[in-house]
């Protein structure tokens, strides 16, 4: 991470901002828990600042995608309880058991290891059973579901924290599957009558109603700021700002061009403002000719392909003691938030805050730092 007189564009993550829509999503549930999904360095916001003020939030329950992020995220949470959703790696059991991490079982396969583990351990050791309810992903398909449903022995030497599915279209209330993929996982939770929770909700799930809460529900992205119902108003507090400093304003007159390719043609004098942000930092090439900036309230657009390290704004509606060398154009902010700037380049909000990247001088705000 640069300083902050050296970088090119500073990303502000508001731990406040993470607490509050933490406090949201639970205020919406009625007896389950919630849990918070800290996977990818908390959705490239940086876990080792998030997950404790998750932490100091209420949240007990965390979940990663990979057991070396549940290492790193035990030496920053001693007492949480950590949860690994691509389960066991192949003589991962030991690293498992000594961090104590619960891995999240996906197959026949891998509740057999985990059980011979167990019993070699001479105790019953946590886990969770994944069930595939229609995503086609992880998880036990429902062939593998029968066998245990008929051999719950398999379970005898697993204490059964979690019995989970996820949910494939939660973000389209409408649409078939989520109800399927429910009564699936309510006929799974009685197969697998051991489990002491279940789990089946996230981001947006929790938004279909209480049927899908259960015990344990497991946001992420709407922890960050991305709109959890597409097309709705967005209730999630927006936890980062991004702004770019601009290095260079140029004039541009016709015939001249901006960029890469010769994308964008001047039909008229234009102030073209080039900024320190590029795809190398995760501010996409998708937004090339297509996104926006902002300088206070005026809308900047970008001119031109994105590049590794550089894009363009035009700047000519702005007065030239706005836009100048060492200024800065708002990338990300209260006027194009994660979800706008991920519609402007043909993606998701979670692309957006996975891609940001490690040039950016880093501010986090709130959370008690």
């Amino acid at each position: 991470m640069s300083s902050l007189e050296h970088c090119g564009a500073i990303l502000t993550i508001d731990l406040d901002a993470i607490a509050a829509n933490y406090r949201l999503l639970r205020g919406k549930l009625a007896g389950a828990n919630c849990a918070a999904v800290v996977k990818a360095d908390a959705y490239g916001l940086g876990v080792e600042n998030v997950a404790p003020a998750l932490a100091a939030a209420g949240c007990e329950t965390f979940f990663v995608a990979l057991i070396d992020e549940g290492i790193a995220l035990r030496r920053n949470l001693r007492q949480a309880d950590i949860h690994v959703l691509n389960g066991l790696a192949p003589g991962s059991e030991t690293a498992f058991a000594r961090h104590r991490l619960t891995p999240v079982l996906n197959s026949l396969a891998d509740i057999e290891a985990w059980s011979l583990f167990s019993k070699a351990r001479e105790r019953p050791l946590a886990a969770d059973i994944h069930i595939d309810t229609g995503i086609s992903r992880l998880g036990l398909p429902p062939e593998e579901l029968e066998i245990l449903a008929a051999e719950p022995q398999r379970l005898d030497n697993i204490e059964v924290d979690n019995v989970m599915s996820h949910l494939a279209c939660a973000d389209e209330p409408g649409h078939p599957l989520n109800r399927r993929q429910l009564d699936a996982f309510r006929k799974a939770r009685r197969a697998v009558a051991a489990a002491r929770r279940a789990s089946l909700a996230n981001s947006s799930g929790i938004f279909l109603g209480a049927d899908y809460h259960f015990d344990l529900i497991r946001p992420g992205a709407a922890l960050y700021g991305v709109g959890p119902l597409p097309g709705q108003p967005n209730p999630m507090a927006q936890v980062v700002s991004l702004q770019g400093k601009i290095l260079q304003i140029r004039g541009v007159d016709t015939p001249q061009t901006v960029g890469y390719g010769a994308t964008h043609s001047v039909a008229r004098r234009q102030r073209i403002a080039t900024v320190a942000a590029g795809y190398a930092d995760g501010f996409l090439r998708g937004l090339s000719n297509r996104g926006n900036g902002y300088v206070g309230d005026i809308r900047v657009p970008i001119v031109g392909r994105v590049s590794m390290d550089l894009v363009a704004f035009d700047v000519s509606n702005l007065p030239a003691e706005a836009a100048k060398p060492g200024a800065v154009v708002d990338l990300i902010g209260p006027h194009n938030p994660i979800d706008r700037i991920a519609a402007e380049a043909g993606t998701i909000g979670y692309e957006i805050l996975t891609s940001l990247g490690s040039r950016y001088h880093r501010v986090y705000s709130g959370g008690g730092v």
